[in-house]
């Protein structure tokens, strides 16, 4: 009896320590960093599809007579943007390095235009309209700059290490005529992760640490002087600090403080488990922008803290792909372009989710992947597409790739052999 225990316990720690040594294996693959950036982004943007549904359906109903109309727009725009991705992924560097300051000037001349023709939206104007279709600008100009930048940063690389070559022209005047575009739209969010972007990017290409001290000490003053000359970002950051202001049925409660108040309400009703997909209650119009900048709440609402951590874990788990294709790779302008789209993606995702929660004020950006919106949502997966095209271009990885069947030949392989026949005599 207890040799047969024994034998059983040492065949269990067989199979485990096989399956573990097996997935290890799997991950050490070439192809590791090429699926899992597929599968992460594919997962974010699953759910996005399914929580856009569900917090949009009352706003939708209420707006256009049907509960489906935001979400088959976000759904055209996932599919326009699984389109973009599938042709970013299979470009190769050379194209990038190749478009990359035609990217960056063309996203300048967008942010140009609109001080001219834009449209405001809750306070901030950075939207174009093209008939019935809305652009904002600013996505477009992150992808443009970090590109640019990257190529500049590349064909600058020797003279790093003076400060006057590290500043001009990455920071003056491309990062900075960028930033200065956006904020004409009063759009400090957006400011905050080209910021981050230019940050992350300089700090990958090597430059030296104690300027970033002086740099950062200028950009907070600056941030400072922002919030002090707009009472409306004044009244965000007091309310942030002292929460305890916000009582209901005043002013106050209906012009800033009820979307973070009721942001934590759905997250606090939502628990562990959450009270079920699509039986949200603040999506009833008490929650402003429930399936855009607060979809975060919604999703903390209806599965719970186990709802929201697997999005953060998903978010955690593109930092460290973008850290592996970052290791993998020793071309500079790759690595550049690398750091910059995974500081655009995570820092973003961290100031929503930073806003949500109430560990940062109410600063307005959406969640990669997740929130309603065409722009982001199609510009962030070109992104991704960028960095598929990099992990493709490993030279282990495109090895891999050459020997496994084209979807051609597996459909050719579907084809039943009667019907293949007479094809072939014909």
């Amino acid at each position: 009896m207890s040799s047969n225990a024994t034998s059983g316990g040492s065949l269990s720690r067989r199979s485990s320590g096989s399956s573990a040594r097996t997935v290890l294996r799997r991950l050490e693959s070439p192809l590791t960093t090429y699926y899992l950036l597929l599968g992460i982004v594919g997962l974010l943007v699953t759910i996005g599809l399914v929580m856009v549904l569900s917090a949009s359906m009352i706003a939708s109903l209420k707006e256009n007579d049907s509960s489906f109309t935001i979400f088959l727009k976000q759904l055209m725009f996932a599919t326009i943007g699984l389109g973009a991705l599938a042709f970013s992924a299979t470009r190769s560097i050379r194209f990038w390095k190749r478009v990359s300051l035609l990217a960056l000037a063309g996203g300048v001349a967008l942010l140009a235009l609109v001080p001219l023709i834009g449209q405001g939206f809750q306070g901030n104007k950075n939207w174009i309209y093209v008939g019935p279709v809305s652009i904002q600008p600013s996505e477009i100009a992150k992808i443009g700059l970090i590109l640019g930048g990257a190529l500049v940063l590349e064909r600058k690389r020797a003279l790093l290490g003076s400060l006057g070559h590290a500043l001009v022209p990455f920071v003056v005047p491309i990062t900075v005529v960028v930033l200065g575009l956006v904020l004409v739209g009063r759009d400090l969010g957006t400011a905050l992760v080209i910021a981050a972007i230019a940050v992350g990017m300089l700090f990958a290409a090597g430059v030296r640490l104690r300027w970033f001290a002086i740099g950062l000490g200028a950009m907070s003053a600056v941030v400072a002087v922002l919030a002090a000359t707009s009472s409306n970002r004044m009244e965000r950051i007091r309310i942030w600090l002292y929460p305890e202001q916000c009582a209901p049925g005043t002013d106050l409660y209906y012009a800033i403080c009820r979307q973070p108040m009721h942001g934590r309400y759905a997250l606090a009703d939502g628990g562990w488990w959450g009270v079920g997909l699509g039986a949200s209650r603040e999506k009833w119009g008490w929650l402003s922008e429930p399936y855009n900048d607060f979809i975060f709440a919604i999703i903390g609402e209806e599965l719970g803290l186990l709802g929201t951590l697997t999005i953060v874990a998903l978010f955690a788990g593109f930092a460290v792909v973008g850290l592996r294709l970052f290791d993998q790779t020793d071309d500079f302008f790759v690595r550049l372009v690398t750091v910059g789209v995974c500081a655009w993606i995570l820092v973003q995702a961290m100031v929503n989710i930073g806003s949500v929660i109430g560990m940062l004020p109410v600063i307005g950006v959406p969640l990669p992947f997740v929130s309603a919106g065409g722009s982001s949502l199609v510009m962030t997966m070109i992104g991704v597409g960028i960095l598929i095209s990099f992990a493709r271009s490993e030279p282990a990885c495109a090895a891999a790739l050459s020997t496994r069947p084209t979807l051609r030949s597996r459909a050719r392989a579907l084809v039943p052999i009667p019907f293949a026949r007479r094809r072939t005599r014909s």
